[in-house]
């Protein structure tokens, strides 16, 4: 375990590996900024809004979940552009996890900005168009999916539930929900998550400065330490897609150390998959 960029997060979040780039990306999202490296080279995007997740389109341009909606970055210059608007009438949400599917959608969560019981939801952005899929959640997130685009998981943070839900094959969902992992009882948040290529559901767990693997079966088969007590984001990454970028967060933890609020690279000993490009 290194930090991999020294620049300290409020909440850092949202981590994942461009492979066109061949860079990883993650966001502060009470600070405003989208964070990157160019090999040595620190890069930073500031906003005038509140972003926190996203998927990547091309070379160039991301997809961004901002607290207004869906908006695109051109990474060269800078200029954010509003594309769908999501819950811009509501100054009391903003959005909070988001990853692209297998089918070249790319699901986002909202939530309220002081975390109010019951106000997240889950979207989907399908060529052009936004969707609600789920209601009724306090802090939506660990949205990722299975290799073959047929079950997406998703968490509720606040409750400790992690849900599967299954697919058809344009990536909507058929049927209900169903109960992954209650980690309610061990006290463990679910926070970000991501899929290996084996199968295995990464996650980062709030409170606990870890990120943990479970099996298809939802049972624990590693855990990872990493520095911070507040453990946000996994991503894949790297040229092997055997490396893993994890965000922290300094974010209601009193008197931080140089250890929390800052990304660490981790050696996972396990391959990720490349992220989904995202069809507009």
């Amino acid at each position: 375990m290194t930090i991999y960029d020294p620049r300290r997060c409020e909440l850092g979040e949202g981590a994942f590996w461009h492979p066109a780039r061949r860079q990883f990306f993650w966001f502060d999202i009470l600070g405003r900024r989208l964070l990157s490296r160019a090999g040595e080279a620190p890069q930073e995007w500031r906003f005038d809004r509140m972003a926190s997740a996203a998927g990547w389109v091309d070379a160039d341009r991301l997809l961004l979940a901002t607290e207004a909606g869906l908006a695109i970055l051109d990474l060269d210059d800078g200029t954010l552009t509003s594309h769908v608007p999501v819950e811009f009438d509501r100054p009391d949400t903003r959005s909070n996890d988001g990853r692209a599917d297998r089918q070249g959608g790319f699901w986002f969560s909202t939530m309220g900005k002081q975390a109010e019981e019951g106000q997240g939801a889950i979207y989907r952005y399908w060529r052009g168009q936004v969707t609600r899929l789920f209601s009724g959640l306090t802090i939506p997130n660990a949205i990722c999916f299975s290799s073959d685009g047929g079950l997406a998981y998703f968490a509720d943070t606040d409750a400790g539930i992690v849900w599967r839900q299954r697919l058809d094959p344009e990536g909507w969902p058929v049927g209900d929900r169903q109960v992954f992992l209650d980690l309610s009882a061990e006290g463990l948040n679910p926070d970000g998550a991501v899929i290996d290529a084996e199968g295995g559901f990464w996650c980062a767990k709030w409170g606990a400065g870890a990120v943990m693997r479970y099996d298809t079966d939802g049972q624990r088969t590693h855990q990872i330490q990493v520095g911070g007590h507040a453990s946000t984001c996994p991503a894949f990454g790297g040229e092997g897609m055997d490396q893993m970028l994890v965000t922290t967060a300094l974010d209601g933890i009193e008197a931080p150390d140089a250890g929390q609020g800052v990304p660490y690279l981790v050696q996972p000993g396990m391959r990720g998959l490349p992220e989904p490009q995202v069809i507009l």
